[in-house]
């Protein structure tokens, strides 16, 4: 694997440009972002989209398209953001100019030898593999494996990580971030400096707003790993003159380890210290000390796991007490990548199995509750799903559970997401029923008018045409196969042990 920082500005733009780095979260395979950008770079041709404006968009709501993932099935939610293609190309275009690219390799190589070791650098895969399964690989090598290392050295292990990092950056801490803060609050009204450009572009799709990055897309990852890295640098100057610790960040996560009780919250304390002049803060909740290194440096949810994983069918013969026991899990951790993990595993091995099940509706009642108290693990629950029911002995039959399904998840709200992998089950025409939402992506799905992105803003028809919705929809959905194999969640399946 490789880092993106270290590519040439060439190859960084291409990276950027592919429709799984736009939007790098799991949808199913009929949708792809792509075409709509290469429709929009082809009008754009190198120019920013302000040359395409006949109003500033920052002063327009709905610019970008905002995506929301429920995480707990009541009222925590993760806004996820469709930057509007022209300024995410714009953005691109402006972040891989190869005067600006180097710049961005010195700040990274700046950054690297401090006291923080940084082990969540953005990386691309050189072989078939997944760009995200890269880094969910690096993740367990650098972080999990050192953490344990580290055990040799230091008795005491401080976990802690920033509350809702994305949502809060400010958004002016990105050119402090490339040009150092006396640089940036001295030309801080320039409009040609890197760093207030890049500012004034993201601000564009966001109603102007200062706090705040869009989440979702390698590019959104890549700025905030620049802020995050000026933090490490902030960091490692406070504690110039300290010894003894060690300090891991996976994003913004940070464990510290040390010999003391007091060392380890003093350097807390800096870290709390230098993220507030950029927005963020620490989460209160997440922050724990162990003296147990090893027991720590694995999630609780991951152990937990592998310890269910372990039992494998041996205490559980039927499918009922398999899904029984995954729900009692998942009451235990709600939308633990543990969870993910072991919906996935069960997923793979029920596919091999051929056969109708007399208690379909118990399955599918289980199956729902686990979706409805961790709406993220829904790629997995789909897919068992979708098997199950396509085992019912009628198209009535189907359609009557489905319905069911359906009626109880759209109590989750704020869920688009949720919403666009229900649609994926119950779209092909084996199932036969119509899906009915009202979110847009949904909508364009079946084939309804539909608006994503505020263009009101754009004066070119051109540009306009190019950002045609229709265009995301690659394949009929109707046509979808009624049973969602493994591989169509592959990128589920990798990142399951990896994210909280």
């Amino acid at each position: 694997m490789e880092k993106i920082i270290d590519l040439t500005c060439e190859d960084a733009r291409a990276h950027f440009l592919k429709g799984s780095s736009y939007f790098n979260n799991d949808i199913p395979n009929y949708l792809d972002f792509e075409p709509v950008l290469h429709a929009v770079d082809l009008v754009l041709n190198g120019n920013y989209f302000r040359a395409f404006q006949a109003n500033n968009p920052k002063n327009i709501p709905g610019v970008n398209y905002s995506f929301l993932s429920n995480k707990d099935g009541n009222f925590a939610w993760r806004p996820l953001e469709f930057i509007h293609p022209a300024i995410y190309i714009s953005l691109v275009d402006l972040i891989c100019k190869p005067e600006n690219w180097c710049l961005f390799q010195k700040r990274f190589k700046d950054f690297k030898y401090g006291a923080v070791d940084c082990c969540s650098d953005p990386v691309i895969s050189l072989d078939e593999e997944k760009d995200k399964a890269k880094q969910i690989e690096k993740w367990w090598q650098q972080v999990e494996q050192q953490s344990i290392i580290y055990s040799l050295e230091f008795s005491h292990i401080l976990h802690t990580d920033v509350t809702d990092c994305y949502g809060s950056l400010y958004t002016h801490s990105i050119a402090w971030a490339l040009h150092g803060l006396e640089e940036s609050k001295d030309r801080q009204n320039d409009p040609h400096l890197l760093g207030n450009m890049i500012d004034t572009f993201i601000r564009a799709g966001r109603y102007g707003q200062t706090n705040g990055i869009s989440q979702g897309s390698v590019l959104m990852d890549f700025l905030a790993e620049l802020v995050l890295g000026y933090i490490d640098e902030q960091i490692s100057s406070e504690l110039a003159t300290v010894d003894d610790f060690r300090i891991l960040r996976y994003r913004d996560d940070y464990r510290i380890f040390t010999n003391n009780d007091e060392l380890a919250e003093n350097i807390l304390k800096v870290i709390s210290e230098q993220l507030r002049p950029v927005g963020m803060r620490l989460g209160a909740s997440k922050t724990r000390l162990s003296r147990n290194v090893v027991e720590e440096s694995v999630k609780p949810d991951k152990l937990a796991g592998i310890d269910l994983e372990e039992k494998g069918e041996t205490d559980a013969i039927s499918i009922q007490k398999q899904l029984l026991r995954l729900h009692g899990f998942g009451l235990r951790f709600p939308n633990s990548g543990a969870l993910r993990r072991l919906l996935s595993n069960f997923h793979k091995d029920i596919s091999k199995v051929n056969y109708k099940f007399d208690n379909l509706e118990v399955l599918v009642a289980i199956l729902t509750d686990i979706a409805y108290v961790s709406p993220s693990s829904i790629p997995a629950v789909a897919g068992i799903m979708s098997y199950l029911i396509s085992r019912a002995s009628t198209v009535d039959e189907k359609q009557k559970l489905w319905t069911k399904v359906h009626k109880k998840m759209t109590r989750v709200p704020n869920n688009g997401y949720l919403e666009v992998w229900l649609q994926r089950v119950t779209k092909p025409k084996e199932v036969g029923l119509q899906f009915s939402s009202e979110e847009p992506i949904c909508k364009i799905v079946n084939k309804k008018p539909s608006k994503l992105w505020e263009n009101m803003w754009i004066s070119s028809h051109d540009l306009i045409r190019a950002l045609d919705v229709s265009q995301i929809l690659v394949a009929d959905a109707s046509e979808a196969e009624e049973v969602i194999k493994p591989e169509e969640i592959e990128l589920f399946t990798e990142n399951a042990w990896f994210v909280s």
